[in-house]
């Protein structure tokens, strides 16, 4: 079970294993039962099979494009022209230490993400991709012209019209190679 929510939030096996053990070894004094680990272990691949199998382009609570298709978007763009300099990534992150406080569960969190993609959708309304990287992330693939200050402007202030705390704007240059726009939405898609 908690291999399985561990995964569904995006932390890697080894990551999960280290703290069992180190979760473990502050409760009991010992390195955790051979059960214990495999547990964990099953839990975690489970649903980690489960997300791959179940992998689409869009994400199915909010409707956004889901990571895997923004990676291709990006790797479309890459194989076209030097994305690197026509292309940015727009980010947008929420500050998810507020869920518990004001959502409570991932399906409130998936909500208000799907109505911070509307807004998104409204500033970036033509072909650009709106990607779903994580819990209170969005990230959108837009082109760098004359408009893109403009838009960003105009995004800051309709996620501010609404009075909550507005998430968090930044744009983050694509990078030059494969390897390394997979570890730049590798690194957001964590947070």
């Amino acid at each position: 079970m908690l291999g399985g929510i561990l995964a569904r939030d995006g932390v890697s096996l080894g990551e999960a294993l280290e703290d069992l053990a180190r979760t473990w070894g502050l409760v009991r004094g010992e390195a955790p039962a051979y059960a214990e680990t495999r547990a964990l272990a099953v839990a975690w691949g489970e649903a980690t099979l489960g997300y791959l199998h179940g992998v689409s382009c869009a994400d199915p609570l909010t409707g956004l494009a889901s990571l895997a298709h923004l990676r291709t978007v990006i790797g479309d763009a890459r194989r076209a022209g030097p994305a690197h300099e026509t292309h940015a990534l727009v980010l947008v992150a929420a500050d998810t230490a507020l869920d518990g406080d004001r959502l409570g569960e991932p399906l409130a969190r998936a909500m208000q993400d799907a109505q911070v993609g509307a807004v998104v959708r409204g500033v970036f309304a033509g072909p650009e991709t709106i990607g779903h990287l994580a819990p209170g992330r969005l990230a959108v693939l837009a082109e760098r012209d004359d408009r893109l200050v403009r838009r960003l402007d105009l995004l800051l202030r309709m996620l501010d019209a609404d009075g909550v705390t507005a998430p968090r704007v930044w744009v983050e240059g694509l990078p030059e190679t494969d390897a390394a726009v997979a570890a730049l939405l590798d690194e957001l898609s964590r947070g």
